[in-house]
C-alpha cells in the first residue's frame, strides 16, 4: 500500500530533464523531481539514474487527483561519520531565539509546496508594508496644504 512516508522500492520507468517517473507496482507509479533525487546538486538528471534502474523511494506527498511525489534523498538514511566524538554538553540554560526562518518546518516539504509558502509569506508580507504605507499617509499629515498666503 503507498501511503505517505512509506520507504518503497521501485523501478524507473521514464526518465525526464525535469525528474524520473517510477513504477510502484499495483499499477501506481510517482515522479522524483529532480530536486529529491539527490541531496547534491544535480546539473543532467542522466548522470544519477537511467530507465530500469530500480531505487528505493520515500512518499513524499499524494496531491487530491492521486498524483504521488517521491524522494530518493529522503529515502536515504542519513550517514553519520565515524569515529567522530561529540564534544560533552555543558548544562548551560539555552536562551531561546526568535528567529524564525521556517528552515525546521519546510524541511520536509516539496519543492512546490516550498514555492506556495515563500508566495504566501511574500504576498502576506507586501500587504503588511502597504497597509503600513497607507496608515502613514492617512495618519497625522497631509501632503495637500491648507494655508492660503
Amino acid at each position: 500500500m503507498v501511503s505517505v512516508g512509506n520507504i518503497i522500492e521501485g523501478k524507473v520507468i521514464s526518465v525526464m530533464p525535469f525528474g524520473v517517473f517510477v513504477d510502484l507496482g499495483n499499477k501506481k507509479s510517482g515522479l522524483v523531481h529532480i530536486s529529491e533525487i539527490s541531496s547534491k546538486y544535480v546539473k543532467d538528471i542522466n548522470q544519477h539514474v537511467k530507465k530500469g534502474d530500480v531505487l528505493k523511494v520515500k512518499v513524499i506527498k499524494i496531491d487530491d487527483k492521486g498524483k504521488i511525489s517521491l524522494s530518493v534523498k529522503q529515502a536515504e538514511e542519513p550517514k553519520k561519520p565515524k569515529d567522530v566524538k561529540e564534544p560533552p554538553k555543558e548544562n548551560k540554560p539555552v536562551r531561546p531565539v526568535n528567529i524564525d526562518w521556517g528552515a525546521k518546518e519546510s524541511e520536509n516539504l516539496s519543492f512546490e509546496d516550498k514555492l506556495s509558502k515563500f508566495k504566501q509569506d511574500s504576498d502576506e508580507k507586501i500587504q503588511a508594508l502597504r497597509r503600513s504605507a497607507d496608515s502613514k499617509r492617512s495618519g497625522g499629515y497631509s501632503r495637500k496644504s491648507n494655508h492660503s498666503f
